[in-house]
């Protein structure tokens, strides 16, 4: 290590996640080759100089220097790399900028089948209902409609999501979006498991809730009832002395769709500033992004703040390019929009993320660098994450000796009955002190990029019980090497993780004797090396089974493999005893006449 590598006495060094050693190098001005050294000897690691290391290989190579190592989170290098081109995002409003009102962001959620595209159609009067599969929301949109409330018409921002996995991922991403959160709930199915998880998520954000009770004209509708329940959750309705709107609708029917909106409106007036500055460079969310066969990158985005014009330079997360054209909600091409307007933006290079942060610049080359500057920050950190990502598999190989060992979890399920189930059944699964089982995560509907996302970040494995990774998150878990299990049995998924527990502790074997041969006559085969004729005195001789040689009650040779078997002209799976065979054992030429073949396999021994 010597004079080579400068000792730090306790000083900061900043390092963005899946920094190499160079980086390091370059911050502490050593050598990169003893720095590769330092961690070879030291910490018993095999890194070369550029490759990503993990964060905790980093930390570790500090505390050897006497260096205090910060590893820099993305959305604090995100924030570096603009302030260096000048630039910032969000943050407070400055007293010279002038702020107008502008209309709420609302999101509709609530437990599948209870109404929520429906209520949007009746809202939007348009039919999106009909180009549904199963009535499932397949679209992630944005619409904006108008709403008479006290003779003033005012404007609202409906987002339209497939459920409150996509609001979390986004919240995940640090992408605010949501002013109000509508939750609909069925009045004759009353409070479901996905009602209570979609509240919980608003809750969460600490963002208003209004009630809309759907279905109120379905036979066996008890809207008192749905205002009881969620009392139980701290939701409790005006009419009972709590603050939270609750409006009876009929979707079906576009009966009081008026009164909805006009609480919505309300419940903004009253509990948020509806405000945001309109002349300065537009900021935003990316909603959703797709690629269209005839316009190319496709983007949904909702200005937050600022105006978004036609000929602006944007970059959004690590897509770049220049706003083509912008459209509405009805395909109507529109050349400029403020804030809480959400359009189709054209003229991306790539398709962004849902919730990336979205900015204008001054010019294409700045977007450019900057969204080459975060796909490299993304590469290094997958490839970092990437190294020693385990699976059921790999755990095994993982294990030191005499190391307790810990296997996260996380369950999704397609109802939350099935999830308890299985969660209170492997918990309840006995190995011993050596391996312990955790659920860091459980939940019902789809596995999700959210889902992903944890496992990666704890080395878990996904279990999914009767769900699928969706598109996009099955992306992901093969990007990030995450282990996802399907299951449709419950005892399949038991048995499975009590067999990788199992397989956690150190395994035990024990050698079976598979039988021996006696070598009769030798052949020495052109290009192949020497065949032993032989007879087989015991047992079988199988192809590909582990042998031995004995020469005179010594073993001249161990780990040998037998690796091709005849018999006459004809390739032999196995030979039996009493029969003759042409045994080959691979480079191993040191055969001679009344020498013993052993065969043998190893078979692990079960744990009780």
């Amino acid at each position: 290590m010597g004079a080579m590598v400068p000792r730090g006495n306790g000083q900061v060094i900043r390092l963005p996640r899946g920094a190499s050693l160079a980086d390091f190098a370059d911050k502490i001005d050593a050598n990169q080759g003893a720095l590769v050294q330092v961690v070879f000897t030291q910490l018993g690691e095999m890194v070369t100089a550029t490759q990503s290391c993990t964060d905790e290989t980093l930390q570790l190579l500090g505390v050897t220097l006497g260096y205090e190592v910060q590893i820099v989170s993305p959305e604090d290098e995100d924030k570096e790399l603009l302030e260096s081109f000048d630039l910032s995002f969000g943050g407070a409003y400055g007293d010279e900028v002038e702020l107008r009102p502008r209309p709420p962001v609302v999101t509709v959620m609530g437990h599948v089948d209870h109404g929520k595209t429906k209520l949007l159609d009746a809202i939007r009067q348009t039919d999106v209902v009909s180009g549904e599969a199963g009535g499932i929301t397949q679209h992630i949109g944005a619409y904006q409609v108008r709403a008479k409330v006290d003779g003033e018409e005012r404007k609202i921002t409906f987002i339209d999501t497939p459920g409150h996995e996509a609001f979390t991922a986004m919240r995940a991403r640090g992408a605010q979006v949501t002013d109000i959160v509508v939750l609909v709930v069925a009045a004759d199915d009353g409070v479901k498991p996905q009602t209570i998880e979609a509240l919980n998520h608003a809750q969460a954000a600490d963002v208003p809730i209004v009630v809309a009770v759907n279905k109120i004209d379905k036979e066996g509708a008890d809207p008192q009832k749905v205002r009881g329940q969620l009392t139980e959750y701290g939701l409790v309705a005006e009419e009972y002395g709590g603050d939270a709107m609750f409006v009876d609708v009929s979707a079906r029917n576009r009966t009081n769709i008026d009164g909805l909106l006009e609480a919505v409106i309300l419940t903004a007036d009253a509990a948020l500033d509806m405000r945001a500055p309109t002349d300065v460079e537009a900021q935003g969310v990316a909603i959703e992004g797709r690629l269209d066969r005839g316009r190319g990158p496709v983007a949904t985005v909702l200005v937050q703040r600022g105006t978004l014009r036609v000929g602006d330079s944007i970059v959004a997360g690590e897509a770049f390019g220049r706003v083509r054209a912008m459209l509405d909600e009805h395909g109507d091409p529109v050349t400029e929009a403020g804030p809480a307007r959400p359009v189709q933006v054209l003229g991306f290079t790539s398709v962004p993320d849902a919730g990336d942060n979205f900015l204008v610049v001054p010019e294409d080359r700045v977007a450019r660098q900057i969204a080459e500057r975060r796909q490299a920050r993304e590469r290094n950190a997958e490839l970092a994450l990437s190294r020693g990502r385990p699976t059921l598999e790999t755990i095994l190989e993982r294990m030191k000796e005499g190391e307790k060992t810990q296997l996260n979890l996380i369950l999704k399920g397609d109802v939350s009955g099935s999830v308890e189930t299985v969660e209170d059944s492997l918990l309840k699964i006995d190995i011993g002190d050596e391996v312990s089982l955790r659920i860091i995560g459980r939940g019902v509907g789809a596995i999700t990029e959210n889902d992903v996302n944890l496992a990666s970040a704890s080395d878990a494995v996904i279990l999914g019980f009767n769900v699928r990774a969706e598109g996009k998150a099955r992306e992901l878990a093969e990007r990030e090497r995450v282990d996802v299990r399907y299951y449709s049995v419950i005892y399949q998924a038991i048995e499975d993780i009590e067999n990788a527990l199992k397989g956690m502790l150190k395994p035990v074997y024990e050698e079976i004797q598979l039988g021996t041969a006696e070598v009769r006559e030798v052949f020495r085969v052109p290009r192949i090396g020497n065949v032993a004729g032989c007879l087989v005195r015991s047992g079988l001789i199988r192809r590909n089974a582990r042998a031995r040689l004995v020469r005179d009650g010594v073993v001249v040779a161990d780990n040998l493999t037998v690796e091709s078997l005849k018999r006459f002209k004809d390739d032999a799976t196995e030979v039996r005893e009493g029969y003759e065979c042409g045994v080959g054992l691979g480079s191993f030429n040191d055969i001679k006449v009344d020498d013993v073949i052993e065969t043998f396999e190893q078979r692990e021994v079960p744990r009780s």
